[in-house]
């Protein structure tokens, strides 16, 4: 049984690991690319809003009571994928490290406070910087990206056949939002 949980829990990491991986491909095209940066980063908002999917599931979560559980999210058990990762790299802060890195060096680009917000809301509580310049650069950034995100959702809520319907939100409700193709 122990051994079971054991594999559980690697394979999980093995996934989130993937995922950070690919965010910081994504991240990375956004810096090298000017002319598409605002597209590829309105992409990985949209991408790691989206509800994680069944076959995801089943690797992500594990029976370990450190593991993440679809009770600690919102109503009707909904699970982001910026909520496994947030977990994530609490779990294993040297994983955010570089999409931490890439993400200050977007700094002014849409989005980039949108996703910083996402993945890192729940790190930024956890962890102890020294340097309290960069914490209160995180902290105005956390507030900004989740101030942006609220206002893309509630902007979003305008009924127009451009949008594609997913759930976003930080609170965990489960409402449909409305996000640009």
């Amino acid at each position: 049984m122990q051994q079971q949980e054991a594999s559980s829990r690697t394979q999980s990491s093995a996934y989130l690991n993937k995922l950070s991986l690919e965010i910081e491909k994504k991240l990375q095209r956004a810096l090298a690319s000017p002319s598409q940066r605002r597209n590829l980063l309105q992409e990985l908002f949209a991408d790691i809003a989206l509800e994680v999917d069944d076959r995801a599931k089943d690797i992500i979560l594990s029976r370990d009571e450190d593991a993440i559980t679809p009770a600690e999210y919102g109503a009707n058990g909904r699970l982001c994928f910026y909520d496994v990762l947030a977990d994530y790299y609490i779990r294993s802060p040297d994983s955010g490290k570089p999409i931490l890195d890439l993400i200050v060096q977007l700094w002014s680009q849409s989005f980039a406070s949108h996703i910083f917000s996402l993945l890192f809301h729940k790190w930024l509580f956890e962890v102890q910087l020294d340097n309290a310049e960069v914490q209160l650069r995180y902290s105005s950034a956390l507030v900004q990206g989740a101030t942006n995100v609220f206002w893309y959702e509630h902007k979003l809520d305008g009924y127009t056949i451009k949008y594609k319907v997913f759930p976003v939100s930080l609170s965990g409700k489960s409402k449909k939002k409305h996000i640009a193709v």
